[in-house]
């Protein structure tokens, strides 16, 4: 099983950014898929995650809401996260992680990680 994050770089504020995480050895439709991010000295946080219920149902972190949108294209066992309105506080490493499982959590329940990507927000 395999988790390709991919889609980050430097950014100034403001800008947008969409990450793309591109699974490899499972089938995405059946499970929960959650973006983190770590930030320099700080402990990993859940950014935002959505379930592989019919609906899609999405979870963000209050820190993200109305500026990140996370979407699923199961055709292409692949999930992404739109940021847009980019801060210098988004700067981290964004790791995608899964979890078969019909609903998503912010909270740190994955067993499959991605490799993450680098996002700086720096003007």
């Amino acid at each position: 099983v395999q988790l390709q994050a991919s889609g980050g770089g430097l950014v100034q504020p403001g800008g947008s950014l969409r990450l793309s995480c591109a699974a490899a050895g499972l089938t995405l439709d059946y499970y929960a898929i959650a973006w983190f991010r770590q930030a320099p000295g700080k402990e990993r946080e859940g950014v935002s995650c959505i379930s592989s219920d019919s609906d899609g149902t999405t979870v963000y972190a209050d820190s993200v809401k109305g500026r990140f949108t996370i979407s699923r294209d199961n055709a292409k066992n692949t999930v992404y996260l739109q940021m847009n309105t980019l801060k210098h506080e988004d700067t981290g490493v964004y790791y995608c992680a899964a979890v078969k499982s019909y609903y998503c959590t912010l909270l740190d329940a994955y067993n499959y990680w991605g490799q993450g990507t680098q996002v700086t927000v720096s003007s």
